[in-house]
């Protein structure tokens, strides 16, 4: 039998914001800390619409996570999808093999909610993973070459139909992205009558941006009228077809693409013993952002359900960035006998942006409408973006884009077929390559 390390291993599943920015806190530990994800790479998910709807290309808005963790001290990278927990035991179960921890930091993000809206699964487009921005651009411009050659003018216009469902951020800015990779399509398709071209949003409540004060949503409402896009409010999506949206006030929309941009939950591995969980199936943690069941178990991000100083946490890539030095130093606290600390998040503010040079921000009480809060939501993620190389790209391609009218990336890629991978079992601790 393999004799337990002499350093305690700390387990992060999931590379996300969180979950990275954990590993790399806990580099200079003492801790052998494992970083585990499905994909050998970190996504940068505030700029997958972008991806999808053609304005960067899928490479620039992702990571390596060897690259990330080359100079980390004792820390290695895993990929393998994790399957099952076992919190009593002290196991993580992979496709591949099962692995010993003594701190564990969950930090598995979240996944669509299609709240059982009959046929939202089979043809409405999440935007949660590369792979999926993918396919939603390969759809995208599947619909303008079909609608290229369509001579039925009613078939015409629902292929040229985009229904968004969901008001919030991710809703906002597709429907904003697409008013502007609309203009710089005109030339590649000078045949098609563009007023046929709708792009629809759908939302259940009275406004935009819920998580934003109410006249920044009205802010919102505004220019999105004003670039074209048609506002419904107060209604539900109640089914999906491949042609339709059936709403609850009995309207129905025809449609060539739905996007489905309306809920999450908590994207959650099974657990041999379910833990306490809150509503979208999040993890209830105390104020250190320990599960309320196991004090050497951290959840972080959208899986995770929990206040600071009093307010109820979002899951927003700045307040995971928080999370995940918070837990490193936590767990720093524990390896030394001490008591873990409360987490505080401190709010630098919100910003969204909207297409046509416009955007919405608060900045503590300041509220903040068009070009300015455009153009700071722009440099913000290209700072947080993370590599050189990566910066550079997105750059280039957003004066190209903003600057000229133009998307220089509409290729339509055939997805890869997967891989299968060998599994392999053990209940030694596990050794993993430097």
């Amino acid at each position: 039998m393999q004799s337990p390390p002499s350093h305690p291993r700390v387990v992060v599943v999931g590379a996300g914001f969180g979950g990275m920015q954990t590993a790399q806190s806990l580099a200079k530990s003492g801790a052998e800390v494992l970083l585990i994800d499905r994909n050998n790479y970190n996504t940068f998910v505030p700029l997958l619409y972008q991806v999808a709807a053609a304005q960067i290309e899928p490479e620039s808005i992702a990571y390596p996570l060897r690259t990330v963790l080359r100079h980390a001290n004792r820390t290695q990278f895993m990929l393998a999808e994790v399957q099952r927990v076992d919190f009593d035991h002290q196991l993580v179960e992979t496709d591949n093999a099962v692995v010993s921890y003594d701190y564990l930091v969950l930090s598995t993000g979240s996944q669509t909610q299609f709240m059982g809206v009959p046929g939202a699964a089979d043809y409405g487009f999440p935007l949660r993973t590369l792979d999926q921005a993918v396919t939603l651009r390969n759809h995208i411009l599947h619909r303008f070459e079909q609608a290229v050659r369509e001579p039925d003018p009613m078939r015409r216009r629902q292929l040229l139909t985009f229904v968004i469902v969901g008001g919030g951020p991710t809703g906002v800015e597709m429907a904003g992205t697409l008013v502007e990779l609309k203009k710089s399509l005109r030339c590649d398709y000078p045949g098609l009558n563009w007023q046929d071209m709708q792009i629809v949003l759908v939302q259940s409540g009275d406004n935009l941006l819920t998580n934003l004060p109410a006249r920044l949503g009205r802010y919102t409402a505004r220019k999105l009228s004003k670039l074209g896009v048609t506002l419904y409010f107060n209604v539900r999506v109640g089914q999906v077809t491949d042609s339709t949206v059936e709403l609850s006030d009995g309207c129905s929309l025809a449609a060539g693409t739905v996007i489905w941009a309306a809920g999450l939950e908590a994207a959650m591995p099974e657990a041999v013993v379910a833990p306490q969980t809150a509503r979208k199936q999040k993890l209830k943690v105390r104020s250190t952002l320990q599960l309320t069941d196991y004090a050497n178990v951290y959840a972080i991000g959208d899986v995770a359900a929990g206040e600071s100083n009093g307010i109820p946490l979002t899951g927003v890539a700045p307040e995971a960035l928080q999370q995940g030095v918070a837990v490193a130093h936590n767990i720093r606290r524990q390896l030394l006998g001490k008591s873990p600390k409360p987490f505080s998040y401190l709010n630098k503010g919100r910003l969204a942006i909207i297409g046509g040079y416009g955007g919405v921000g608060k900045i503590g009480p300041i509220l903040l409408t068009g070009f300015l809060p455009w153009l700071m939501w722009l440099s913000v993620h290209l700072v947080y973006l993370p590599g050189f190389r990566n910066r550079l790209m997105v750059l280039l391609n957003w004066l190209h884009g903003y600057g000229r009218g133009d998307r220089a990336i509409r290729l339509i890629l055939s997805p890869q077929p997967a891989v299968k991978r060998p599994v392999l079992t053990t209940n030694r601790p596990l050794t993993v390559e430097s």
